[in-house]
């Protein structure tokens, strides 16, 4: 198994316990939305979160399959598809080369680059192949449910833990701010115990 399987495989096996759903993320997941953020279609989505695999592509031939998704999926601000011409105004080439790269040929980094920008798509977006793209998809879902199923992972995380450790060798204002921080946080919760 590759890396990127491997990667996404423990990725999805941590998806399994947050959600209680091993096995069952197509289910739980937005597959459309994951489709729609790493170009990979639906049903492959949908395999990958099953633990399949991807059918084996070549770099030119995934260049080409994300960029005729972008041309599927995205839409200009009247709701109409984006024209080759526009998509090839927006890469900073002509409408013939952007024909010939969706046939055969292989866009320029600094083009396919434009495009990726204009779109608001995440780097790598026409090279990561489809475990690599999925797996970096995942990682804000991942993040939320973490930070759900264990709340004080924040707090851990932004260094509040280790500020709090290090009170001894703070000195009076810092203690103040501190401690104005905890009192903040005890009086939110306070707040809300009182409402339930």
């Amino acid at each position: 198994m590759s890396d990127a399987y491997i990667s996404l495989a423990e990725v999805l096996a941590r998806l399994g316990e947050l959600t209680g759903r091993p096995g069952r993320l197509p289910e739980t997941l937005d597959v459309t939305g994951l489709s729609h953020r790493t170009g990979i279609p639906v049903p492959v989505v949908v395999d990958l979160l099953g633990g399949g695999r991807a059918p084996e592509s070549g770099l030119a031939q995934r260049v080409r399959q994300r960029l005729d998704f972008i041309r599927e999926t995205r839409r200009r601000p009247d709701g109409k598809r984006y024209s080759l011409d526009e998509l090839a105004r927006i890469a900073g080439t002509s409408r013939q080369w952007l024909s010939e790269w969706r046939k055969c040929g292989m866009p320029s980094l600094e083009h396919t680059d434009r495009l990726r920008r204009f779109f608001g798509l995440p780097a790598g977006f026409f090279t990561a192949d489809e475990p690599e793209a999925l797996h970096e998809a995942l990682q804000p879902v991942l993040q939320g449910l973490e930070a759900e199923a264990d709340p004080l992972l924040r707090l851990r995380e932004s260094g509040l833990v280790r500020l709090a450790a290090r009170a001894p060798q703070m000195n009076a204002r810092q203690l103040a701010t501190l401690a104005d921080l905890a009192e903040m946080i005890i009086s939110s919760e306070r707040a809300e115990d009182t409402r339930r």
